[in-house]
């Protein structure tokens, strides 16, 4: 992969947002890596026109830190909205846990961020842009109508491992590429051990497949985990299913 392929995105970008007559982009900005190539592509795209939104609700404080570090570094357009209260109000609503880990609670986070990018999308005239990625893709790690309510996914033929590669032709800062990812679903949760598989793994498992060829070095039930789920997921990756009413 070289870096012909930024620009490649770059001008996917300013297509996709130009046919849907929209003048702009917005975007999450967690503090991950995903977010951070999406925001820098997104820059690159729309110098002027883009947003990024920093949405914390009970977030890693080092994350925050983290995302005003590309914030400054790559001098994004921004906002930060403090979702915490609304979520508070809405568990108390529901009369739910707010502290809860389970994932009917959790998942509440993602969902509010989806109605803030989209407040601002339609405020604005923009698209908004999601950082999925195809690790997280093939295992439906993501939260249907969260994170993954989304218009474009730039990096959503890209494993995880090619995301770090689009990263450091980037120059994203280091710390937040070698961080540990995670969605922020709670304090300390990480991707890897919520999938129950590391990146590396699950990339090599995505290629094989992809590949049609047998796995080498491979955990077998490990692989096996991969093709049954991406099977089971596939629901989150499409349209809802509409009765056809034959008059």
């Amino acid at each position: 992969m070289n870096k012909t392929v930024i620009k490649e995105i770059v001008c996917w970008i300013k297509t996709q947002v130009t046919e849907a007559n929209k003048k702009g982009v917005v975007f999450g900005l967690s503090g991950g890596v995903d977010s951070a190539v999406v925001s820098v592509l997104c820059k690159n795209a729309f110098p002027k026109e883009h947003l990024a939104l920093i949405l914390p609700c009970f977030s890693n404080k080092q994350d925050i830190t983290d995302a005003k570090l590309i914030i400054k570094k790559f001098k994004l357009n921004y906002k930060i909205v403090n979702l915490e209260k609304v979520f508070l109000s809405f568990c108390e609503t529901l009369g739910i846990d707010p502290y809860s880990k389970e994932l009917a609670v959790v998942n509440i986070k993602p969902r509010l961020r989806m109605v803030t990018l989209y407040h601002f999308a339609n405020k604005l005239d923009y698209l908004v842009i999601g950082t999925g990625n195809k690790s997280e893709l093939t295992m439906g790690y993501f939260t249907k109508y969260g994170d993954g309510g989304v218009d474009l996914l730039p990096l959503g033929d890209f494993t995880k491992t090619q995301v770090v590669k689009l990263a450091e032709m980037l120059k994203i800062p280091r710390r937040i590429i070698v961080k540990p990812p995670s969605a922020g679903l709670w304090q300390g949760q990480t991707d890897e051990e919520e999938m129950g598989i590391t990146y590396q793994q699950l990339d090599k498992i995505i290629e094989c497949i992809e590949k049609n060829i047998q796995p080498k070095d491979v955990d077998k039930e490990l692989y096996n985990k991969v093709v049954s789920t991406k099977k089971k997921i596939q629901h989150k990756l499409s349209l809802p299913k509409m009765f056809i009413y034959k008059k």
